[in-house]
Formats: structure tokens, sequence, C-alpha cells
């Protein structure tokens, strides 16, 4: 049989600057990608297992995961393939098929998939809408109070502690409280989060924590943490009958091989670059007063904005697009050009991005890539 190109090649995006919000807290330091190398095969971290991955000594798992626990201030944790495996796991451990929860409404996708598998009912606190989408804390405590005044008996309360489409910041504390008085279990999402800013569960008032390896903690991936409070661990932790050493919710063993690996390895450099987020938010605001001297680009979600992740509406590029021989592709192809990605082909009405990780004067290049695009095509 011959073998065909599949394609196996990202030599864009390591050679160009990449916008892409999903993969900016993603990239390798060099000291993971010798750890990639080194723990490519795949079931690699595995040589000494004794049953229990989260056990394992050599390479040292088991004390990364008592030193990731102290970092984000919760009692346990394990590393899970992705935030959407920990929030199922949570659902499927606390509740039963017909049983409610309530979710904020700049919940993630994978929220709404991990509740629908368990056979879950969701209640949603709405955003404030356009044009910045929050999450008021006290909407959230008259949508959680009125359905326990209806009646409803709520399992399990979700939080997007940085929502995906706004890059909006919630105040998790806040929702906690509230959460803690009406004692429902908060779970929060912290999936562009947890890497990037401080975590701190047990001020937050949460019982449960997910973050991705891959989208912001510098790990190939795929691979996500979920930390428990003490007081959940038997009902999270449950053990297999059967196969008495392995936990049920894990399917016995989650992350092996490389994953894991390069989430260890970069843990030394995700602990400092947490240090320097404020650093991080004021190149961002920079970033964004920036473009919105453009004509026609006005950043939505809370201004000024609070993470890495904007979002932009651009009618004056869409205004362009209309007339321009490659319509939708223009802005694309004329950023590529410069050696700028990760803003999707044909996209112009809107777009996400993120400088998270870029020095002042590369996202001065940027900003001023896309003010020349503007000016060259009006």
């Amino acid at each position: 049989m011959e073998c065909q190109d599949y394609g196996l090649n990202r030599s864009v995006e390591r050679r160009n600057l990449n916008l892409n919000p999903l993969q900016r807290g993603g990239v390798l330091p060099k000291e993971a990608r010798v750890a990639l190398y080194e723990f490519s095969d795949g079931y690699s971290v595995c040589d000494y297992c004794a049953g229990r991955l989260d056990e394992i000594s050599k390479p040292a798992i088991s004390s990364f995961l008592e030193d990731m626990a102290r970092f984000i201030n919760i009692d346990i944790a394990r590393t899970v393939h992705g935030a959407r495996e920990g929030k199922f796991a949570v659902m499927h451990a606390l509740c039963n098929p017909g049983d409610t929860i309530i979710v904020d409404g700049n919940a993630h996708y994978t929220t709404h998939l991990a509740a629908e598998r368990n056979g879950l009912e969701i209640i949603e606190v709405p955003n404030s809408s356009h044009p910045e989408y929050i999450i008021n804390p006290e909407k959230y405590r008259e949508v959680l109070e009125n359905s326990i005044d209806e009646g409803k008996e709520i399992k399990l309360a979700v939080l997007t502690h940085v929502d995906g489409n706004y890059g909006n910041l919630t105040d998790a504390t806040r929702i906690g409280k509230i959460t803690a008085d009406n004692n429902i279990p908060l779970l929060l999402n912290c999936a562009y989060s947890m890497g990037r800013l401080p975590i701190d569960a047990k001020k937050m008032n949460v019982d449960f924590v997910v973050g991705s390896g891959h989208k912001s903690m510098a790990a190939s991936g795929p691979i996500g943490i979920l930390g428990i409070r003490e007081e959940w661990a038997a009902k999270i932790l449950e053990r297999s009958k059967r196969h008495q050493v392995k936990e049920l919710e894990m399917l016995g063993c989650t992350s092996r091989g490389a994953p894991i690996a390069t989430l260890m390895a970069s843990f030394p450099h995700v602990i400092d670059r947490v240090n320097s987020w404020k650093d991080e938010i004021k190149k961002t605001r920079h970033f964004v007063k920036r473009l919105e001297e453009i004509e026609g680009v006005t950043q939505i979600g809370v201004k000024p904005t609070e993470h890495d992740l904007v979002r932009f509406e651009t009618p004056g590029f869409d205004e362009i697009a209309q007339n321009h021989p490659r319509k939708g592709f223009f802005l694309y192809e004329e950023l590529k050009k410069r050696n700028i990605v990760g803003i999707k082909r044909g996209q112009t009405k809107w777009f996400k991005c993120s400088v998270y990780g870029f020095t002042k004067e590369q996202i001065d290049y940027i900003s001023l890539s896309f003010k020349e695009i503007a000016e060259k095509n009006r």
C-alpha cells in the first residue's frame, strides 16, 4: 500500500505570529519540547506503574499532582483528557439522569455536551447581551434561588471563569459564596484561566475546578486538570468493586505519555508566567487600544478587558470585503503576507484573537499591520 501525504506539518503556524486564542497558552517551552521527544511513545510514563497513574513516582507524577493541587489551592488534583472530561466526571459522579444543574450563559459547548451525555436538565443564567455579555453574580443568584423556590433540586452549579467567546472574567468568588449559601456544589471551568492567571479554588468557594493543559498550561495535550475538595473525594474518586485499585470516573487511568510529560515539564514555566499576568493584561489592553484606532473596529465584552482573549466587531473590514476581489479572504491573505496567522479564512465581520506571550514590539507590529491593511484597501 502506498501511503499518502497527510499534511502533518505546521510550518505556517510555527514560522509566523499566531493570534489564535486557542493556541497562545499552549505554546511549549524548550523543556517541554525535550519531554515531548523523550515520552513520545504511547504508554511511556507507565514503566514503573503499579496500577495507578497518580501514584507513579518515576517520573514523579504523584508529587507533581500534589504540587498542582497547591498551585490552584485545592485538596486533590487529577489529570484528565481535557477540561470537558473533568466536567463530565463531576456531573456523572454527582448526578443521575433527569437531574438539574445550573449553568452560566457564556458556558463552553462542552459543558452542554457533558450535561447532555449525562442526561441532565440545564437551567441557564443569561448574560447581559450585546455588547458586554456579562454574567452578573446577582443574576446568577436570582436564577438559582428562583429555581429552588419553584421546587427544582439543583444538583450542581457550573460557572465559566473566562469564556471562550468574549474573554470575560467572571466574579467567581461572589458566585461561589452564592452557591455555598444555597448548599449547591460549584464547578469552575478554568480552561482559559488556569495556567495563565492565579487560581485560588478555596478562596473562590469552589468545590471542583477544571483546567486545560493544551489550551492554557503549555502542554502538548490533550490533557486537563481536575481539582477536587476533600469532602467530595470519596464521591468523585470512588474505586471499582472489581478492580479495586482503579478510580471509576478516571476509567482507571487518564493521560499517559507525551501529554502528561509535557505538562510536568512546563510546570515551572507556567508558575513563572502566572506571576506576570498583570503584564499580559497591560499588553493586551495596549493592543486593543491600537486596533480600536482603526475605523470600524470595536472590542466587545467587558471593557477594559481582563483577559488576553479579545473579540472585535469589524464592520470596517467587512465593508472592504464587499468590494474586494478576494471578498472575505482578503484579510487572512493580507495578514499572512505579513507573517501573521490565526484569524480564520473568510472572517471579516468579527474575529477573536490573543497576543498572549508576545513582546510589545511584536504586538506593535501586529497592530500596525491591521492598520496598514485597512488603509491600503479602504
